[in-house]
């Protein structure tokens, strides 16, 4: 079982896919981790030995160079959040939780806006109702 940067990593995946569990690591960072340690990026996790298992935990968690996990997330919520205080249009949208990056919201964001799927009658009251 490898842990990283908090995260246990998968043990029967590949590890270039096992390292993109952690957040901020993705495929390209991944391979790109592999070879700075000198690891075959089709070995299994649970085929490494510790001397690989202890130089992608240096690499990833001890250089430095590499944003991941809390870290990023702070970041991110530090750059929503000054958005949001000098009340660009992009922060406003992100207070009203509306897509941000303008895409359409006529019909498309059923996700941001909740899956009310009304139809609507034609506004005429019945004739038994009292108006």
């Amino acid at each position: 079982m490898l842990r990283i940067a908090g995260i246990i990593v998968p043990d029967n995946k590949r590890i270039s896919i096992a390292l993109t569990y952690i957040y901020g690591i993705g495929p390209v960072l991944s391979k790109e981790i592999l070879v700075k340690a000198g690891i075959d990026e089709n070995i299994r996790t649970k085929d490494l030995n510790e001397n690989q298992s202890a130089k992608l935990r240096e690499i990833i968690e001890g250089s430095g160079k590499y944003k991941i996990e809390g870290d990023l997330r702070r970041e991110k919520m530090m750059n929503i959040k000054r958005l949001k205080e000098i009340g660009c249009y992009r922060g406003i949208r992100h207070i009203k939780g509306l897509p941000v990056r303008g895409q359409n919201t006529k019909t498309n964001n059923r996700t941001v806006r909740g899956n009310k799927r009304q139809t609507m009658g034609s506004g005429r009251k019945k004739s038994a109702e009292k108006t």
